[in-house]
């Protein structure tokens, strides 16, 4: 797609590219100052929620005939209509100016501002060139790709290590799933259900290089992590909407983190709608599992948290008190994580049973483990501010390389059959979150990252 040629300035919009997604509208002079609108493009249609979901944009905006440094403004037309609009309130987009495949090279934008239904930003173009935008910095398909390629180069030289394709997509894309070690333990950490959350892959890409040294750093929490679990990760379930920069759905719909067991006359997984999540599920009955861990990217809340399956069967004080070790542990191992805010629990086992389609609840149940899902922020992360790159894609990658410390603290609990919550310290008490923090006090109840009722909050 390109448009948007302007008089003496020349701005031209692009989603052409892998996880590309947004849609010239029209530009105009206001004030003697450019504005370029352009609106997000939904997903497809999910049937189980009947919605078309959309927030994620990512979009190339080239700029020519300027002769010296212009600021231009972009407007995101339809921002009210996202599925998570009061989430706009505090976002920063990001931007790069150099090469969008360099991680590091993604900044925020300050100016960003939710007004009147429409998100808005101005950038200072300083020469003729191309500037990317984009919710969060993407994970392509192709750094997809390259990863994979350095774990199998890597698991052809290790023991106990292996890449292998669960099954594939309906666009034809690999199920990958990577593993390793030898321990007695079954851990399955899945990423990026969702594939507009692309801080969730980031994650994978930390954990799995230090699971595999591919730093050839010596590690001796990696040769403990090694000898007691054996990993199942798959660093991307939803390559199919991450290539289409869908915000939630795989390429014909289905919202995967819906997709895990049959609710009412929908019938689900199936290979005709959700073959990433049938052959995960599948592999997951072949294998047994003793922990699981499904990462994931959160667009209100300015925290990382972990969310556990309160009030399904097979809640109990054995996995309360598994969860709350786990997530003290983390903050311990990483100030990045925190235990008071998140995603509310459902007050009743009769609220938890409509959620059992989620996979903490499906996996947690079925195995009776313990299960967590894992939420990062869009935005920037309250507990470690950083306005000049927000909640990144670098401490995305540390979040997920640290992880390894909290499941070794676990370890030794998962299957005890006695009262060991007793001999745990104060510190690793199970603490319910709640998401009323400074000031944002939420419209509704919202469960398991469940769509609020739109609002009009503008900031």
């Amino acid at each position: 797609m390109s448009d948007g040629s302007i008089p003496d300035v020349q701005v031209c919009i692009s989603d052409a590219y892998d996880s590309g997604n947004v849609e010239f509208v029209s530009s105009e002079r206001v004030d003697g100052v450019w504005t370029v609108h352009v609106r997000i493009k939904p997903d497809v249609y999910t049937a189980l929620e009947k919605i078309s979901h959309m927030q994620y944009f990512s979009f190339r905006a080239t700029v020519n005939n300027i002769s010296k440094p212009t600021k231009i403004v972009y407007v995101i037309d339809n921002a009210s209509k996202a599925s998570y609009p009061a989430a706009w309130t505090g976002t920063t987009v990001c931007y790069n100016t150099t090469d969008p495949e360099d991680s590091e090279a993604w900044f925020r934008n300050s100016t960003t501002r939710y007004v009147d239904g429409t998100l808005t930003w101005t950038h200072l173009h300083v020469y003729n060139c191309s500037s990317y935008f984009s919710y969060f910095p993407p994970f392509t398909y192709a750094r997809h790709l390259k990863l994979v390629g350095h774990l199998q180069l890597a698991a052809a030289k290790i023991p106990h290590a292996n890449v292998e394709s669960l099954g594939q997509t309906l666009d034809g894309r690999e199920i990958e799933c990577v593993t390793i070690g030898t321990g007695d333990k079954i851990c399955w950490i899945i990423h990026r259900q969702h594939p507009g959350e692309t801080m969730a892959e980031h994650y994978a890409e930390g954990l799995l290089y230090r699971l595999f040294r591919l730093d050839d750093v010596e590690d001796p929490i990696v040769e403990q992590a090694l000898q007691r679990f054996r990993f199942y990760v798959v660093p991307c379930m939803c390559p199919d909407g991450g290539v289409r920069g869908h915000l939630r759905t795989n390429g014909v719909g289905a919202n995967l983190n819906r997709e895990w067991a049959t609710k009412g006359d929908y019938q689900a997984p199936t290979l005709e709608r959700s073959p990433e999540v049938y052959h995960v599920l599948h592999k997951m009955d072949e294998t047994g599992v003793d922990l699981f861990l499904d990462v994931h990217g959160d667009e209100e809340l300015p925290y990382n948290f972990i969310s556990g399956a309160e009030q399904t069967p097979a809640w109990s004080k054995r996995l309360e008190s598994l969860h709350g070790a786990f997530v003290a542990s983390y903050h311990r191992a990483n100030s990045d994580m925190q235990q008071e805010i998140g995603y509310p629990p459902p007050e009743s086992r009769e609220e938890a049973q409509k959620y059992m389609n989620v996979a903490t609840n499906q996996v947690s149940t079925r195995f009776d483990c313990l299960g967590m899902t894992l939420e990062m922020p869009f935005k920037d992360c309250e507990s470690n501010v950083d306005p000049d790159r927000g909640w990144s894609a670098a401490r995305s990658r540390a979040l997920g390389a640290s992880v390894l410390g909290p499941l070794l603290y676990v370890y030794p609990y998962l299957r005890d059959e006695t009262e060991f919550w007793t001999t745990l310290p104060p510190e690793d008490a199970y603490v319910e979150p709640h998401d009323d923090y400074q000031g944002f006090k939420p419209l509704t109840k919202r469960l398991y990252s469940d769509v609020r009722a739109t609002s009009s909050i503008t900031s």
